[in-house]
């Protein structure tokens, strides 16, 4: 699934090639991928200019001249890809649909703008969503109203960052960074990480992680998050930018999928072990439980 700076890095490269541009037609062939009134799309979508492209946790927003936004949740398999005569670019689910010929047979939404380009929604599962909504309405769409804070915004402190987790104080560490009503958009791959970066232990339960772990949690995980999107995030195969360039962040991954080899800091061998449900990647000498644990890896 696409986590927080994947799906940061697609908005940033539609931002840099859809504004302005106008919706001349919109297609779609599976009705749960498009959900949206006829005569809403009709009156509100088609012929309307894009004026912002947002981001709220790892679901898209293209606001529209009409007032109405473009809701877009990428879910397990979504991708976005957008085509010009003179440009190619996408980011999402790594597949070849990302660089091949579209529309394909994962293509659920075509949006075709007056100029000829156009913005495809591929989608492999059949999980993600396009809706169109009033922009004024979508704080109040459900998940607007549960998800949890933002980690990179500028005023989330790492005071703010440890209250939020007392909510889920005996829960395991993982489990709870996972939670997106706790912190919005953190995913597998930044949690093994950053939580390798505080030297926390997965299974260790909220109520025992100091707040000074906390603090170091809090920045190892903006600074594992900042490093992702400034690489265009996780995907290692076929992720292409509005450059044309693949995503390359695994290559600087220090725990995540290299179970088997040694852990950068210390030179233990990396183990790779199930926690809140997930594959979770750790060096058993970093991040030793306290020993009043016991654990089976």
């Amino acid at each position: 699934m696409p986590e927080l700076p994947e799906v940061e890095t697609v908005r940033r490269g539609l931002h840099e090639l859809i504004i302005d541009r106008k919706v001349k037609s919109v297609d779609h062939d599976w009705p749960k991928s498009f959900p949206n009134a006829p005569a809403d799309v009709r009156n509100f979508l088609i012929g309307s200019t894009v004026t912002n492209v947002r981001r709220r946790a790892k679901v898209l927003m293209i606001d529209l001249s009409t007032d109405y936004t473009l809701v877009i949740h990428l879910k397990m398999t979504g991708q976005m890809v957008f085509r010009a005569a003179d440009v190619a670019f996408g980011a999402g689910h790594p597949n070849d649909s990302l660089i091949g010929e579209l529309p394909d047979r994962s293509t659920r939404v075509t949006v075709t703008f007056t100029d000829d380009s156009h913005l495809f929604f591929n989608d492999q599962r059949k999980f993600g969503w396009v809706r169109l909504f009033p922009t004024i309405e979508v704080p109040n769409i459900a998940f607007m109203q549960k998800v949890g804070p933002e980690p990179l915004e500028a005023n989330f402190t790492a005071d703010q960052f440890a209250e939020r987790f007392k909510r889920r104080a005996r829960s395991p560490v993982k489990a709870a960074l996972l939670d997106q009503t706790v912190i919005a958009g953190v995913g597998n791959i930044y949690a093994d990480e950053s939580l390798w970066g505080a030297k926390i232990h997965p299974l260790m339960l909220v109520k025992d992680v100091t707040k000074k772990q906390f603090d170091t949690l809090y920045t190892e995980l903006r600074a594992v998050m900042n490093l992702a999107i400034e690489k265009g995030g996780s995907t290692d195969k076929n992720y292409v930018n509005a450059e044309g360039k693949k995503g390359s962040y695994m290559d600087f991954a220090r725990v995540f999928r290299r179970e088997g080899l040694a852990c950068p800091r210390d030179g233990t061998t990396i183990v790779k072990f199930r926690a809140a449900g997930r594959g979770t990647h750790i060096c058993p000498t970093c991040q030793k439980l306290p020993k009043a644990y016991e654990i089976k890896i």
